[in-house]
C-alpha cells in the first residue's frame, strides 16, 4: 500500500494565494499536515486560511518573500509553532523582459524572490529536520531551468539555481534523513501563463482562451496541465512513499522535454 499520509507532520509552503501553491497547502492539509503557508497581501491569507479540510490545518502568514526582514519575520512566525517537517520552496516571478534593458536592481529582485527565500528558508528549517532524522524539501523550479528561454533570462538563471541547489544539499544531508528534490512544471495552466496569454491575444486580437488552446496542442498531451496535477507531485514526495529519492529534478509537462 502506498503511504501517502502525512498526519503530525508540519509543513510550510512559500507564497501560496494562488496556482500552484495554493494547490500543494491544499492536497498537503487534506493528506494530514499541518500547514503554514505565506502570501502578500490579508485578503489572500484569510481566503486560503479558511477552508475547511477533512485532515490538517492550514494556517497562513502575510509575507513579502522577495523581503529579507519580511522573509525572516515568517520564518520566525512558523519556528514560534514547533519544528517543520516539509518545506516547499514555491514563491517566484516570472517576468518576461529583454536582457538588455535589464537593470541591475531587476537581477536582483528576482534573485531575492525566487532563489534567496527558498535559500533563507531551507537554511532556518534544515537544522530540526536533520535532529529529527526525518525532513523533506521541494524547490518549486520550472522547466525554464533545464530549457532556457530568451524572454524568462532571469527567472531561468533562479531556477536553474534551484535545482542545483537541490541537487547539493541532497548530497550533503540525505544521511540524515532529509530527502530533496525539485519539481519542474512546464505549462501549467495557472494565473501567470493566463497573463502571457492575454498578451499575446492583445496583440494578435485573439482572446486568452483560444491562446491557451492553441498552446495547449504543442504538448504531447495536448492541454495546459493544472496545479493539482503538480501538487500531486509534490505530496508524494513529501510523503513515506518517496522514502528513496532525493536529489531528484522530475518535470510535471505532459510529455514536452524531449532528453534521454
Amino acid at each position: 500500500m502506498i503511504n501517502l499520509d502525512l498526519s503530525g507532520k508540519k509543513a510550510v509552503v512559500t507564497g501560496a494565494s494562488l496556482g500552484i501553491g495554493e494547490a500543494t497547502v491544499k492536497m498537503l492539509a487534506e493528506h494530514g499536515a499541518d500547514v503554514f503557508f505565506c502570501a502578500r497581501t490579508e485578503e489572500s491569507v484569510q481566503k486560503l486560511a479558511s477552508l475547511e479540510v477533512n485532515n490538517g490545518s492550514i494556517k497562513g502568514f502575510v509575507a513579502d518573500m522577495g523581503n529579507k526582514e519580511s522573509t525572516q519575520a515568517f520564518i520566525d512566525g512558523t519556528l514560534s509553532e514547533g519544528s517543520v517537517d516539509i518545506l516547499v520552496n514555491n514563491v517566484g516571478a516570472s517576468p518576461s523582459r529583454n536582457f538588455l534593458y535589464m537593470t541591475d536592481e531587476d537581477w536582483q529582485e528576482l534573485h531575492e524572490l525566487n532563489l534567496l527565500s527558498a535559500v533563507r528558508c531551507t537554511r532556518a528549517f534544515l537544522p530540526a529536520m536533520r535532529e529529527n532524522k526525518w525532513g523533506r524539501v521541494v524547490m518549486i523550479s520550472s522547466s525554464a531551468g533545464k530549457y532556457p528561454n530568451a524572454a524568462l533570462i532571469d527567472y531561468g538563471a533562479t531556477k536553474a539555481a534551484m535545482i542545483s541547489i537541490s541537487k547539493s544539499l541532497a548530497k550533503k544531508y540525505g544521511s540524515d534523513g532529509v530527502l530533496i528534490n525539485s519539481v519542474l512544471p512546464g505549462l501549467i495552466h495557472t494565473a501567470m501563463w493566463e497573463r502571457a496569454a492575454t498578451e499575446i491575444a492583445e496583440a494578435t486580437g485573439g482572446n486568452m482562451e483560444d491562446v491557451i488552446k492553441a498552446n495547449g496542442t504543442s504538448v504531447p498531451v495536448g492541454r495546459y496541465g493544472t496545479s493539482e496535477e503538480v501538487a500531486s507531485l509534490v505530496t508524494f514526495l513529501c510523503s513515506e512513499a518517496a522514502s528513496y529519492i532525493s536529489g531528484t529534478s522530475i518535470e510535471v509537462d505532459g510529455g514536452q522535454a524531449g532528453h534521454i
